[in-house]
């Protein structure tokens, strides 16, 4: 390795431990008894939450029995404010990911900033400090007006770091300042008693006497500071080395003005609620709730096939979404919002997004059968749309009877499920030839052979969802699947695919939270399988109507819904076909996992940064994973299995206080795998059967030998201009040609390198810039998903990274 090489490697290792120095510890398990940013945004979220939630009850005359204080959980939280409704399984799974992603984002400021005195209030950096989160606040408001949710979160835990740094990095708790400073918050408040010469053995007696405000000098490289200033303080900090000594921050019981910690802490905990108070006012508390994840549906999304020969096809999709539409209005159940892709050959296909299910329906009554001829058509172009437009965790569908045309894509697509955490759902209809003679036998449909469906397969199974495939006339049991997976409350139990096929048992546990039980087999007619329960009672695929289970059929998909009486425990179902097939199990309960790939640094405190992208071949894995539903859970063991369950990894647990843990992975399994969760819920019966649980992660994980970063100056862009965004490629497998592609969601102009090559001479190692660009009338608030993707020269290999922005107002000079 160069000196040049190993130097920078070395500034890098020391940047990662300044993020872990100068701040409230995110995530951090060093004891106890310190107050990390992770602890004060949580805090400030459901305490706020709370509060908005009790008014509303107030205003409609309801009772609002929870206490507002520190022992608040997501679960408490989330139950009461659902309490009017009459939803008998409530899921607060938007809510306990939503944040998660604020309190990643509020971690994120340590890796992405860690050398930026405005960033966390060094260096008196007052006025720059309050600008990042009086700016910061005008975007989160423009966003959740656009109902650009994801946006406003992640800006949201950005200024909260920010915010919250003040309280540990200035001497406002020593000036005996017992509420926050609202000029934090308020850009046309002055500051006042900023300090002059201020510090002797960490802070003047002048200084405190006079309450003039002050904040610590930091450098890592150098020990020079101004001529009487304070210093941050810590081992890493060279400026505390030199007079006066010492350090102010406040970021842990350890810190140079340690005694002062809990001070420090509570007061960002109430800060940080202001801030969320004033977002509350400016966009009304339906749309905050909103910004929380008070919800309990995903975004529902369609892609629909308008070639000439769909029309019976159309008819049934049109159909079949203004039913699900329609049930689920006035419920807990209906979507946030909706977005329609319908697509024809090249030119033609159009998108809509709307919160409105009016709107949303004559769009779709809209949609006429038109044109086409030339089958396959871009189906996977418009899928690709679709996950772009969508946020994550969406519900797409979608419904085609033609091939793809633009299969080169499969990998691109699967890399954004990965990123978005979406499911896709195939509804695949009978197909006409296109041909201008046909014979008897061109006229008669035909279903997609099991050949010509299984790109569409290996997609659905990437994200949890499923390929059907039927006849245009038989829509009822697809209809069942598509409103069984929208209910928010739903969960997978167990997913297994055998690709080729072979005859296999595969077992799965039931336990007592779980109600709507459901199992899903796709395969050829020739499928047969046999179910037996705990206690041994069977049922096989000739009964319609057994012991243990209804048989509905169609196409070449059965599903089976439990009894109601069904028992608890370890169940076993035997499949008997050489043909490819599939097995969902699935249920309603409030126990469910999230998880997110994060990096892990070594520091002199443990702290973890969300990762984008796929994990490496053979190095380690680290995710972070919540558990929902319950204040008494017991998470015994969470597991990587292959698709095929033929390998399972276990992982090393380690609590991060209720219902959190990082969960280190020495190597995962190579190819695709999902995330398994067993566990124990000591709220249930006594009785050990109902107890035990298993969960298994939607979306597919995959490994890759690409390892993409990219680093943007800011994550705010201003309309007109072009930001540069610098990327670095490097491999496992050393030198070659890998080709390039940087996309975003709303069409902006970007430019990039088509390729990259790593050679030998440059260490394996590759370099280049990608720029966006933001169109002069672009409105604030817009969200912009960037992805750079690097693919391997035989398109077998890929991995990927994503960066958001937010487009702001031109500064105008």
């Amino acid at each position: 390795m160069s000196t040049k090489r190993s130097l920078l490697r070395l500034l890098a290792m020391v940047i990662m431990l300044i993020g872990l120095t100068q701040s409230f510890q995110p995530l951090s398990i060093l004891n106890g008894k310190s107050t990390s940013h992770r602890d004060i945004t949580i805090r400030a979220i459901l305490r706020k939450t709370a509060e908005v939630c009790r008014d509303i009850a107030a205003a409609a005359g309801q009772e609002f029995s929870l206490t507002i204080d520190d022992s608040l959980t997501a679960e408490r939280v989330h139950k009461e404010c659902s309490s009017s409704t009459n939803s008998s399984i409530l899921s607060s799974i938007f809510f306990s990911a939503s944040i998660v992603s604020i309190y990643l984002n509020n971690a994120n400021v340590d890796l992405a900033y860690a050398l930026s005195g405005e960033h966390h209030f060094d260096n008196e950096a007052f006025q720059k400090g309050r600008d990042l989160i009086t700016q910061g606040m005008s975007a989160v408001k423009a966003s959740v007006k656009q109902s650009n949710f994801i946006a406003g979160r992640k800006t949201l835990g950005q200024l909260c770091h920010t915010l919250q740094d003040f309280y540990s990095h200035s001497n406002w708790v020593e000036l005996g300042n017992t509420d926050p400073y609202n000029a934090l918050i308020n850009p046309d408040q002055p500051f006042e008693n900023l300090a002059g010469e201020n510090c002797d053995n960490n802070l003047l007696p002048n200084v405190l006497k006079k309450r003039l405000l002050t904040s610590g000098y930091f450098s890592v490289f150098f020990s020079k500071k101004p001529k009487g200033k304070c210093s941050h303080g810590g081992f890493l900090d060279q400026t505390s080395k030199q007079e006066p000594v010492g350090g102010i921050n406040k970021d842990d019981i350890v810190s140079s003005h340690g005694s002062r910690h809990s001070q420090a802490a509570n007061l960002a905990v109430t800060a940080t609620m202001d801030l969320l108070e004033d977002i509350r006012l400016a966009v009304g508390d339906e749309n905050f709730l909103r910004l929380m994840g008070l919800s309990q549906s995903s975004v529902l999304s369609f892609v629909i096939d308008t070639t000439g020969n769909t029309r019976d096809g159309l008819a049934q999709a049109k159909k079949l979404a203004f039913n699900i539409i329609d049930s689920r209005r006035g419920t807990l159940q209906e979507p946030p919002a909706y977005t329609l892709v319908d697509f024809n050959d090249p030119g033609f296909g159009s998108l809509i997004a709307t919160a409105d299910a009016d709107r949303f329906k004559e769009r779709i009554n809209a949609l006429i059968a038109d044109r086409g001829g030339d089958n396959p058509e871009l189906s996977l172009s418009r899928l690709q749309l679709a996950l772009t437009a969508a946020p994550p965790s969406s519900e797409i569908f979608v419904f085609t009877n033609t091939l793809a045309k633009d299969a080169h894509l499969k990998n691109t697509i699967t890399a954004l499920i990965e990123t978005t955490k979406s499911v896709v759902t195939f509804l695949l209809t009978d197909v006409l030839p296109h041909k201008r003679k046909r014979s008897l036998r061109d006229v008669l449909p035909r279903v997609l052979s099991q050949t010509d469906a299984q790109l569409y397969h290996d997609l659905a199974q990437a994200s949890g969802g499923q390929a059907i495939k039927v006849s245009r006339s038989d829509f009822a049991l697809p209809t069942s699947v598509i409103k069984d997976s929208s209910d928010s409350a739903t969960v997978i139990v167990f997913q297994g695919v055998r690709n080729p096929g072979r005859p296999a048992h595969f077992m799965f546990n039931v336990d007592g939270s779980l109600t709507n039980k459901t199992i899903y087999i796709t395969g050829t007619s020739s499928l047969d399988f046999n179910l037996i329960s705990p206690t041994g009672v069977s049922q096989s695929s000739s009964e319609l109507s057994g012991p243990l289970a209804s048989l509905s059929m169609a196409g070449n998909l059965r599903r089976l819904s439990l009894n109601n009486d069904t028992e608890t425990g370890l169940w076993r179902i035997s499949v008997d076909s050489n043909d490819p097939y599939s097995v969902k199990v699935t249920g309603q309960s409030p126990v469910n996992l999230i998880y997110n790939l994060v990096e892990a640094n070594k520091g002199l405190h443990a702290d973890v940064f969300l990762k984008e992208g796929r994990p490496l071949v053979g190095d380690n894995a680290t995710l972070l994973v919540t558990v929902t539903g319950s204040d008494s859970i017991h998470v015994t063991e969470v597991t990587l299995c292959d698709t095929s369950s033929s390998t399972e990894v276990n992982g090393t647990l380690q609590s991060l206080g209720g219902s959190n843990f990082l969960v280190t992975f020495i190597e995962p399994p190579r190819g695709n795998f999902v995330v398994r969760l067993r566990g124990e819920d000591s709220r249930l019966s006594s009785k050990s059967t109902a107890r035990w649980f298993l969960r298994q992660a939607s979306t597919q994980i995959r490994t890759s030998s690409i390892y993409v970063t990219a680093q943007a100056n800011s994550t705010n862009i201003e309309a007109g201009s072009t930001t540069s965004i610098r990327f670095n490629v490097t491999t496992a497998s050393g030198i070659g040609a890998f080709m390039v592609r940087a996309t975003n969601d709303r069409g902006y102009n970007t430019t990039s390198p088509n390729s990259v090559t790593l050679e030998t001479h440059s260490g394996g190692n590759a370099k280049g810039i990608v720029t966006l660009t933001a169109p002069e009338g672009a409105a604030s608030g817009t969200e912009v998903t960037l992805k750079i993707e690097v693919e391997d020269a035989a398109a077998t290999d890929i991995n990927y990274v994503v960066l958001r922005f937010s487009v702001t107002d031109k500064v105008r000079e």
